[in-house]
């Protein structure tokens, strides 16, 4: 396990990520366990209640892998991914989180979660109102606008022609470039989306949402986010509201 530098639990230093948690142990979760253990991360997974429940098929997918409960993974790893359903949220252990570097994977399904306004809310980002939640937590958004089976196939060394694209947004400099070195590690070149208000550009709605692509090309998807019809409205919405209109 890496060094750590404070009580509060933050990593030493954010080069050195050794331990990987993923709370969350559904399709996203147990995908990220697998490539992550093959990257040569230790990895700890959390699910809902006992962890002996997700203990098998967690080892089946990806061996040497530990599941453990969500206060454990969140206090012991490195950094953090988020791969739960996002209005369980507010079920995630803040106090264990404080000064962890929080990976947000999740993205909301109006047709599964039901409608939402504070999850809908264009003036935002859903990743924002996870960080408003763990405001003592660095959160930066990646690993949520590629698909489950894109992500568990599409994973190459680096250099290996076609190799996909993930992005990346958050505030903080040096968690967004942990957050890159994981997305590379894990078999994927790391575009940068910009802060996290950017994170928008990743969500259910956008170009790049569901793409399967190249690092050239999502950063056109990115790029051309603002003329697109999602853009616009997305623009409309924050302008009306007395934000910035650029998302």
């Amino acid at each position: 396990m890496a060094e750590r530098s404070d009580q509060d639990g933050t990593p030493a230093d954010l080069e050195q990520i050794r331990t990987l948690g993923i709370i969350g142990a559904g399709r996203v979760g147990r995908v990220l366990a697998r490539l992550a253990r093959e990257a040569g991360y230790r990895v700890l997974v959390a699910g809902s209640g006992d962890p002996g429940r997700i203990a098998v098929p967690i080892e089946a997918v990806a061996p040497g892998a530990t599941a453990a409960e969500a206060s454990v993974v969140a206090r012991d790893a490195d950094a953090v991914v988020l791969a739960l359903p996002l209005p369980r949220y507010r079920e995630l252990p803040v106090e264990e989180l404080r000064g962890r570097l929080v990976i947000d994977a999740m993205n909301y399904w109006w047709e599964v979660d039901g409608l939402r306004s504070d999850l809908a809310d264009l003036r935002t980002t859903t990743s924002e109102t996870v960080q408003r939640f763990l405001p003592q937590s660095r959160v930066v958004k990646a690993f949520n606008h590629m698909g489950y089976r894109d992500l568990d196939e599409e994973a190459r060394p680096a250099g290996a022609p076609g190799r996909k694209a993930i992005a990346v947004a958050g505030d903080d400099a040096a968690a967004v470039g942990a957050v890159m070195r994981i997305v590379d590690a894990l078999g994927f070149d790391p575009v940068l989306a910009g802060p996290l208000r950017e994170g928008i550009k990743l969500e259910p709605g956008a170009e790049a949402f569901g793409a399967d692509v190249d690092a050239a090309e999502l950063q056109a998807m990115l790029d051309r986010f603002e003329t697109s019809q999602r853009g616009i409205v997305v623009a409309r919405a924050r302008r009306d509201a007395g934000t910035d209109a650029a998302p």
